[in-house]
């Protein structure tokens, strides 16, 4: 096939492509157009929504208009300085809130009352919220153990005072009683000392038996002996009498302190009240063994605090401890009565700071009045904290310098440097 029986195909293609579609541009478009019935016709549902749109923008409007009707607050505009006088530095007014934090209420003292002797609790009085005071029973333990050992102890005491008491009568008699028997030693010593003699001269003359010569001098001789032990022990028995007494004191004071371990143990079986508070927390039941030096079980009956003397503990952070210092006054609110304000003082700042926070803790003392102790603040209430700023008594005296708001923050000073005049 040529060139030119193609180029006519080609052109036979597009005549018939244009054959059929509308002759010209402005006929397709019209073409296209709605009917006129079917634009003018307009739904319920679009004319409802216009209504509702147009109702919200007039309510917008009467409450825009309200709102810029209100009076705005005049702000309070310091007197200027008189002529020639310093201007002051600008601080915050006294009872001006410098800081608000939120913290946690803590009682300053929670004790936990743990018994000092192990034992079957067999009456508990402990129950959560009650008040009790200094020196009032909580719980008895079984004491039938430290009941036998205090009487055992008081026996032992008795047996040292009697055995102290012998030694201090009758010891005196003991030696007067040995005295005796050395003397009546000492004197038939002398009597067969005088039959020896005689015994000896009539034997050396043979008027004896040589029989009754060795009998009298056997019976001298160990008569010498005797009289020396009887002395010996005497003077023994003189010499140990002091040390004798001082051991049975020992073992009297021994028996004594013994005593008043098992009395101390037995009266510990009823448990007090270190203090006067409220019972926070009841750790143990009737029946249940207690022992203080337990790892697991229980070790402690219950947690006592005195609900009048509370705290606040905060965490401040570093960039803002510079407005809180101890003894600086505040007011604190707890949030389950927002609408109950009590005083307090900075009591205390840490010494240490909380490195993963990047802040201070802070103790915030509360004075609670004694009628309202543990009615409204609780211990691990959530509590705000609102720190009041002072006027510094030093402030307007320090030479050389003087403090102005920060254009920054108008709660942090600036320090100005003065120069003289020219």
């Amino acid at each position: 096939m040529s060139t030119s029986e193609h180029r006519s195909k080609f052109q036979d293609r597009q005549d018939d492509l244009q054959a059929e579609q509308p002759g010209t541009l402005s006929e397709r478009v019209l073409a296209l157009r709605l009917p006129r019935q079917a634009a003018s016709a307009r739904s319920p549902g679009a004319t409802l929504a216009w209504l509702v749109a147009g109702s919200l923008a007039v309510v917008v409007a009467i409450l825009a208009y309200l709102l810029l009707k209100q009076p705005r607050p005049e702000l309070a505009v310091a007197p200027p300085p008189a002529a020639g006088a310093d201007p002051e530095p600008a601080v915050a007014a006294s009872g001006s809130i410098a800081l608000d934090s939120k913290g946690y209420v803590i009682p300053v003292r929670q004790i936990l009352v743990s018994p000092k002797v192990s034992g079957m609790i067999m009456k508990s009085y402990i129950l959560e919220g009650r008040r009790v005071v200094k020196g009032e029973v909580l719980a008895e333990l079984e004491d039938i153990d430290y009941r036998a050992d205090h009487t055992r102890a008081v026996f032992a005491l008795e047996s040292a005072r009697q055995r102290l008491s012998e030694l201090e009568t009758s010891r005196p008699k003991e030696i007067g009683q040995a005295e005796a028997e050395m003397q009546e030693s000492r004197a038939l010593l002398v009597q067969l000392k005088s039959d020896y003699e005689r015994s000896r001269e009539l034997f050396a003359h043979k008027a004896v038996a040589q029989l009754d010569y060795e009998l009298a001098e056997s019976k001298y001789l160990s008569t010498e002996q005797k009289v020396k032990g009887l002395d010996f022990a005497l003077r023994l028995m003189e010499s140990s009498r002091e040390k004798r007494i001082a051991a049975a004191k020992a073992d009297v004071e021994a028996a004594q302190a013994d005593l008043v371990k098992a009395k101390w143990r037995l009266d510990n079986c009823i448990i007090r009240a270190p203090v006067s508070g409220t019972i926070l927390k009841k750790n143990a039941e009737e029946g249940n063994i207690v022992n203080p030096i337990a790892m697991n079980g229980s070790f402690s009956l219950c947690d006592l605090a005195d609900l009048a003397d509370l705290e606040v503990e905060l965490t401040i952070q570093e960039r803002d401890i510079s407005k809180v210092s101890v003894g600086q006054k505040c007011q604190v609110r707890a949030e389950a009565f927002a609408d109950r304000m009590y005083q307090g003082v900075v009591s205390r700042l840490m010494p240490i700071a909380d490195r993963a926070k990047g802040a201070i803790p802070v103790r915030v003392k509360v004075i609670v009045p004694r009628e309202e102790e543990g009615v409204y603040l609780k211990p691990e209430m959530s509590a705000l904290v609102s720190f009041l700023a002072e006027r510094s008594p030093g402030a307007a005296n320090c030479p050389g310098k003087k403090a102005a708001a920060h254009p920054a923050d108008p709660g942090r000073p600036r320090v100005a440097q003065e120069h003289p005049a020219k």
